[in-house]
């Protein structure tokens, strides 16, 4: 957690300033927590043993350095060499969510060696010699930033300083994936920027941020029948169970995550999986369902709909889903980008289901008319 900077913009440490009566690290260090297994938090040397930095209970307070990289290094070298994923994240964005969070991560554990959350760019742009900037190639980045834990530590073994640690991670070769951000997930830069902020978290408090009839709700169904195919894997949630007889299907059969996009799509009003990757595209053959998922929650988006959660249940005799269902959460939240529940159901014996002939899946979402900007399209950086 970034809280290094001095504020010069803002006039004394930004970090601090009050949020909803709680400093805004505060704010960004509890998402981070409830994401993580531990949170080391970066400060100004004279912040050290300030007591609203005290109070955070983080795992570890350290001083930050010259330029932000210097801040981050000092940062990385107090979280344990166990870890596998490390996020970097600004104190000075206190209204990055958990589920922001899972998303960055679940891309790294997707096999990106970075990835960063962006959103559409809204405003014409212009280069300053003159010609107008296709805003359509374009993101604005923020953060929280997801990285392999050697190649952050590599990237920043080798010094240099950029704007956010994906830059050092690319010039290393390293693969940087763009996730959905969050439109609210503003910086806080400027005193002004605290009064806008802190409307949006009265607006939500309140109940104003959401209307009545700007939500939707939507049921989903799938089913599949297992195959006697040894080398089908089984895939549930997004989450492979090594033994188990796979699903028949075009794509990996995920009946979970085909049972949330019907409900989601169901919600928008904007058709069914079959109609957006219909079977007879090859493209579709093997298809990871998650990535199906995240590119259905990319078309809500930009329809100007956003995911308040989704519940599946999921009937199957075998096999049993509590020891990896936690597992199936993150994931398919991840894919989302919004809470999803998962909880296992029996037929106890009643037809196809109940003799174990197949598994099925149903799934309700709850929907949200947000601003029609739509969140960013999944992909990697050039």
């Amino acid at each position: 957690m970034v809280a290094a900077g001095t504020g010069q913009r803002f006039g004394g440490p930004k970090q601090l300033a009050s949020l909803d009566g709680r400093p805004l690290v505060a704010w960004a260090v509890s998402a981070a927590r409830s994401a993580s297994d531990g949170v080391v938090v970066v400060t100004g040397r004279d912040l050290l043993d300030h007591p609203q930095i005290r109070s955070l209970g983080a795992d570890a307070v350290v001083a930050g350095g010259a330029t932000r990289s210097a801040s981050v290094r000092a940062g990385l070298a107090k979280v344990p060499e166990t870890a596998g994923i490390i996020v970097v994240h600004d104190a000075a964005r206190p209204l990055a969510d958990v589920e922001l969070f899972l998303r960055v991560v679940a891309a790294v554990r997707n096999g990106a060696d970075a990835a960063v959350p962006g959103v559409p760019v809204v405003d014409t742009l212009r280069r300053l010699d003159g010609g107008v900037v296709d805003r359509d190639e374009l993101v604005a980045v923020q953060t929280p930033q997801a990285f392999r834990a050697e190649t952050l530590r590599d990237a920043h073994g080798r010094g240099g300083d950029a704007t956010d640690d994906a830059g050092l991670v690319e010039r290393l070769g390293g693969r940087v994936a763009v996730v959905h951000g969050i439109r609210d997930n503003l910086k806080v830069t400027e005193p002004r920027d605290v009064a806008i902020v802190q409307s949006i978290v009265t607006a939500r408090r309140q109940g104003t941020a959401v209307h009545p009839g700007d939500l939707r709700v939507g049921q989903g169904f799938d089913v599949h029948r297992f195959t006697d195919d040894p080398a089908r894997p089984l895939v549930l949630g997004g989450v492979v169970f090594p033994g188990e007889m796979g699903l028949a299907g075009h794509s990996d059969a995920d009946a979970a995550a085909h049972a949330c996009a019907e409900a989601m799509l169901g919600a928008a009003g904007l058709g069914d999986i079959g109609e957006m990757f219909p079977d007879t595209d090859e493209r579709w053959r093997g298809a990871d369902s998650i990535e199906l998922l995240s590119e259905v929650a990319r078309r809500l988006g930009d329809h100007g709909w956003g995911v308040v959660n989704v519940d599946c249940s999921v009937i199957a005799e075998r096999p049993k889903l509590a020891p990896r269902k936690a597992e199936m959460q993150q994931r398919l939240s991840a894919a989302v980008g919004a809470p999803v529940s998962v909880a296992g159901r029996r037929a106890e014996g009643i037809g196809g289901l109940g003799r174990g002939e197949g598994i099925a899946a149903m799934a309700t979402a709850l929907l949200f008319r947000s601003p029609p900007e739509g969140p960013a399209e999944v992909g990697d950086t050039a």
